[in-house]
């Protein structure tokens, strides 16, 4: 069944130096498919018009707003003026939740980070939360996009497990 949106339900995502275009692609396409409304491009992550982007997203570079902002913290900071939250997808012993278990609040933002080194320290102290992929093999971490459309699947559910719940509450009266 596909989402019907709400504002109070507003998905964002964030790419902080995302060096490879090919999954600044596979963001777009994913993003497109779990019904994200918009996609900020910060720091060095490439944009579109190119056609590494255009290969792996297959149109939907077209289809999902995004904007550029050079400054990441800059961006973070006015949409939290705007009551989004900021979720970092990021390992942090200590810090981060397990994803599976983490209760979606929206509208979020959910910033990704570039491989290998994730996201810097000023940015994780910019979040509202952050979650992480449990893992449980040899591998410690995941490709970007993989992560994301891990990450995008769970939001999009919670998305709509929450619509069914209003919609439900609404019946009742």
């Amino acid at each position: 069944m596909p989402y019907t949106k709400q504002a109070s339900k507003q998905f964002y995502v964030i790419c902080q130096n995302i060096r490879s275009l090919f999954n600044v692609g596979a963001i777009f396409r994913t993003a497109d498919a779990f019904g994200a409304d918009k996609i900020f491009l910060t720091g060095i992550t490439g944009r579109p018009p190119r056609k590494e982007i255009s290969k792996v997203a297959l149109g939907a570079e077209n289809y999902i707003p995004w904007e550029y902002h050079r400054q990441p913290a800059r961006l973070i900071k006015e949409l939290k003026k705007q009551g989004i939250k900021i979720v970092a997808l990021e390992q942090a012993p200590g810090k981060s939740k397990n994803l599976n278990k983490w209760q979606v609040k929206f509208p979020l933002a959910l910033i990704l980070g570039y491989e290998p080194k994730g996201l810097p320290k000023a940015l994780l102290a910019l979040a509202d939360e952050i979650v992480e992929i449990p893992m449980h093999g040899k591998k410690e971490s995941l490709n970007v996009a993989v992560a994301f459309g891990i990450a995008a699947n769970y939001i999009a559910e919670n998305r709509t497990a929450s619509t069914k719940k209003i919609r439900q509450k609404t019946k009742r009266r």
